[in-house]
């Protein structure tokens, strides 16, 4: 599938809602907190048409649990992938950036779905990430100008894209760092 960076849809926040409230009542108390996370997730920001959700879970114990609550709802686990990119300069203790992947499945609306622990800093990063995003519109924009330019030069290579644009979302994370630190940023209510 090509890769399409789209302007800001208006519709992406309602559509989260729609996908957040299954989840949210089928997980119960699984889920500690499920978050529109992504680049769909910062208003005015081009992205790919993709919803990306975290469900943040107290711990993957009751991952057999989780895994099939979620695919009751028709999500498919890609059991391959175990983890996330390990950035430069964080805590690379690669069982701290463990997660667990679903997708929806093809002709449905595409959710990427990321399961993650609380006070992992995966977990962490993904919505420190948006809400900087939120707060910082240069770079905000910088950002989406590194997107558009991957999807106009790698439109059908994924690992292409993804190999550059996570080591920018690290640079970015720099400065969301010291933005956190200056705003004693803490993590807002769930987004369901």
């Amino acid at each position: 599938m090509s890769i399409e960076i789209i302007p800001y849809a208006d519709r992406w926040p309602s559509e989260f809602q729609l996908i957040a409230t299954p989840l949210r009542d089928r997980l119960g108390d699984l889920a500690l907190r499920i978050d529109h996370i992504g680049s769909t997730a910062v208003c005015g920001l081009p992205a790919k048409d993709v919803i990306d959700v975290q469900v943040t879970v107290r711990s993957q114990d009751s991952e057999d649990r989780i895994v099939d609550s979620i695919c009751a709802l028709g999500y498919v686990h890609l059991e391959h992938i175990r983890g996330d990119h390990l950035p430069l300069g964080m805590d690379t203790t690669s069982e701290r950036w463990v997660k667990l992947f679903f997708l929806t499945p093809q002709g449905q609306r595409r959710v990427n779905l990321h399961v993650r622990v609380a006070g992992n800093p995966n977990q962490r990063y993904a919505l420190l990430f948006r809400d900087y995003l939120r707060a910082n519109p240069i770079a905000a924009e910088g950002y989406a100008e590194i997107k558009r330019q991957l999807a106009r030069y790698h439109p059908d290579d994924e690992d292409a894209y993804y190999d550059v644009k996570d080591p920018v979302c690290d640079i970015i994370m720099a400065g969301a760092e010291v933005w956190a630190a200056i705003n004693a940023w803490r993590l807002g209510s769930s987004d369901a």
